[in-house]
């Protein structure tokens, strides 16, 4: 079961006013229909109207994509010279132009100047901003116990970002949650006649402002982070968990994994047949280990990481359901929507052949960006800093860069 609503409908509203605003009656994508043709493999033609440098850090992407960034203005020439279909002719793959910008008003008025030159266009309603308020919730089947229970995975196709409802017997938890969709956790778990109970951070995110607080407050629930993650001085009022410690959700037991690596304080979460491994094991890599200290102390992080991936998690079967805490730029779900793959599957990728100094070597030796204002949020998800709804969205725009490189690089 797939859901492509939106973080609420306040944000659809926005989205689907943004073209009647621009004065031009252009035909529209909204963000979730654009985003199942890329998950399907089919082709898109994106003409992406924002500066490179914000193109550069966040923009749409899979196998299929075909992306031009094309300043507006060169478009404004391009009309004012008759140039249009020299502009057009520089926008790379075939078929239908789908036209990007932030809100998706100037990608309106370009889109309906090339459908007057005869080129087949069409606006992404809302642009990028609509884009990254779409939250898709797909069931994964099989993962958890009898027909009243349930996990749930959350994905953000903006950043990547992975979270997760178990649900059982009419209570709920939520793990990992973005704060930007509070409202969206709440509206599904009351479709699914379930409570939220309980609220859970794997660690202390760098990536997204968390949700734990105001899903905690808007529910009534407790919110629950690794001891190791707290002590890095989380304030507030919140439930510590160690390694092995348990939480009833319903029928269900979940039970906490200490996984350190990415954090000292990265805890994976166990329940029914599924491992929700947060940001240690993902399908295609495992995380970077420099975000918390940086990379004076990467080394000693990544050996961490390799007990983690090696030992800590070798009790796990190998028909163990891996549900991790990000997918990467690009990467398509599987048939059913998921991004999840049994244990034993993700053990044959190439870091599990690695003896720990060139597992460490290979996770150390690249240096990617790090996630956008990560030193601000990190602060907000301590307690030390607070943020209004509007500000906490801009700060967490643009791609996760958890990952430290792919498992086959």
């Amino acid at each position: 079961m797939t859901d492509d609503s939106p973080a609420d409908e306040s944000s659809t509203g926005a989205a689907n006013g943004a073209a009647a605003d621009s004065g031009e009656d252009v035909p529209g994508v909204d963000p979730a229909t654009l985003q199942r043709r890329i998950d399907a493999g089919d082709p898109v033609r994106v003409l992406d109207l924002r500066n490179r440098d914000e193109v550069e850090q966040w923009h749409l992407a899979g196998p299929n994509v075909s992306l031009t960034q094309q300043p507006y203005n060169r478009f404004v020439r391009a009309r004012v010279t008759d140039g249009i279909d020299e502009f057009v002719a520089a926008v790379a793959g075939e078929g239908p132009i789908t036209v990007v910008c932030a809100r998706g008003e100037a990608s309106a008025e370009v889109a309906a100047g090339l459908l007057e030159r005869g080129h087949d266009a069409h606006n992404l309603t809302g642009g990028m901003d609509a884009w990254a308020r779409l939250l898709l919730a797909t069931e994964v089947d099989g993962a958890v116990g009898g027909d009243d229970d349930a996990l749930v995975q959350y994905r953000r196709p903006s950043s990547g970002c992975l979270g997760y409802l178990v649900a059982s017997a009419g209570a709920a938890a939520v793990v990992d949650p973005l704060r930007a969709f509070t409202g969206r956790y709440v509206a599904d778990a009351r479709e699914r006649g379930v409570e939220v109970e309980t609220v859970v951070d794997t660690h202390v995110h760098a990536d997204h402002v968390s949700g734990l607080r105001s899903l905690a407050k808007a529910t009534g629930a407790t919110p629950v982070m690794p001891e190791r993650a707290v002590e890095r001085g989380v304030t507030g009022d919140v439930t510590t968990v160690g390694d092995g410690d348990t939480l009833d959700v319903g029928d269900l037991a979940v039970e906490a994994v200490h996984a350190p690596g990415h954090t000292t304080g990265m805890t994976a979460v166990a329940v029914g047949d599924a491992l929700l491994t947060g940001d240690s094991l993902f399908l295609d890599g495992v995380a970077r280990p420099d975000l918390e200290a940086g990379f004076e102390t990467a080394e000693a992080f990544a050996r961490e990481l390799y007990r983690t991936v090696t030992d800590r998690f070798s009790p796990f079967p190998g028909e163990t359901v891996v549900a991790p805490g990000h997918h990467g730029e690009g990467a398509q779900p599987d048939a059913d929507g998921v991004f999840a793959a049994p244990l034993d599957e993700c053990r044959q990728s190439r870091v599990f052949e690695m003896g720990e100094d060139e597992f460490v070597a290979h996770v150390t030796d690249r240096r990617p960006s790090r996630p956008a204002n990560h030193e601000r949020i990190v602060a907000v998800n301590l307690g030390r800093e607070s943020v209004d709804d509007e500000a906490a969205f801009e700060l967490e725009l643009g791609p996760n860069n958890c990952a430290a490189a792919p498992a086959d690089d």
